[in-house]
């Protein structure tokens, strides 16, 4: 069994959302990552310890971002943060313009910057910390090699049988006033016909995943929304079929799909190449394809 690193509870939640698995880049293969919502531009550190290590890094030039993103490495306090590493580990931190340098000393909720609307961002998507994690003897610049994140809650199911009207929409997305949240206050997420929370981009990014492991599941688990097959988890990472995603019968890039705890949230849909208004009824479907849209690395 991989190692693995518990990001405290508490952390989770003084976030609006968060996901480990709607990426199109493969440092957040099987749930290495995890994307942090706070609802503002204010980055405060999910972790204490002490900064280790400031860059600044190019990223896709994007005519809706800036085109200089930024890591910031943090040496994890021994002990802070469960985790079963054998030795200790640091954090790594994205998308944020530093406030802190090397040297300086951060505590679970102090200011480390501000959040920039990162290159690396697909234009729905909003602004986020990236968080992560490896050990101390790993290059804390390379895209990968962290280690998974588990979750110390549990995740609610929310039943959508994929109707909604349209209150929000930007050049490149449509949010739907259902499904509607069945507890806020606390994490949930879009799930199955099986009643399985998903995660992820559905499909436009190859991989997404499951929050919570479906009952009963020793292995493989085909997993199946508005009555179509869309993948098999294994473990908790799934890789999707080939399928597309419709919205009144056109064709759309996909679902985005992540943990909420806010009351004020519906369905997202990722319509670059569709038109939809505030009021619109929409109907989504799933339908099998000789050729899904794939975004980013994640096949």
């Amino acid at each position: 069994m991989d190692p693995s690193v518990v990001v405290d509870e508490s952390v989770l939640r003084s976030y609006d959302r968060f996901s480990l698995f709607n990426s199109p880049y493969p440092a957040h293969d099987r749930g290495c990552g995890i994307d942090l919502y706070p609802g503002s531009d204010i980055a405060f550190s999910p972790v204490a310890g002490t900064v280790t290590e400031t860059l600044s890094v190019n990223c896709p030039d994007r005519p809706y971002a800036v085109n200089r993103d930024h890591l910031i490495v943090v040496e994890v306090d021994r002990g802070a943060t469960p985790t079963d590493l054998p030795e200790g580990f640091v954090a790594r931190i994205l998308h944020v313009e530093p406030s802190v340098e090397a040297g300086d000393r951060v505590e679970i909720g102090d200011r480390l910057g501000t959040l920039i609307r990162s290159g690396f961002f697909g234009r729905w998507v909003a602004n986020h910390l990236h968080l992560d994690f490896r050990s101390v003897t790993q290059h804390p610049r390379r895209a990968s090699g962290s280690v998974p994140i588990s979750l110390p809650i549990n995740v609610e199911p929310i039943a959508w049988d994929g109707t909604g009207t349209v209150v929000e929409t930007g050049p490149t997305h449509a949010r739907l006033d259902t499904p509607s949240h069945p507890n806020p206050g606390q994490f949930a997420a879009i799930a199955t016909d099986a009643g399985v929370p998903i995660d992820g981009g559905l499909t436009h990014y190859g991989g997404g995943g499951v929050l919570s492991a479906p009952t009963g599941a020793a292995a493989d688990c085909h997993l199946r929304l508005f009555g179509t097959p869309i993948g098999i988890a294994s473990g908790r990472t799934v890789r999707w079929d080939p399928v597309d995603v419709f919205a009144n019968g056109e064709r759309i890039t996909g679902l985005s799909l992540f943990a909420d705890q806010t009351g004020d949230w519906g369905g997202k849909l990722v319509t670059i190449d569709a038109d939809f208004a505030v009021g619109d009824r929409v109907e989504v479907t799933i339908e099998p394809s000789d050729d899904p849209i794939r975004l980013g690395g994640r096949r």
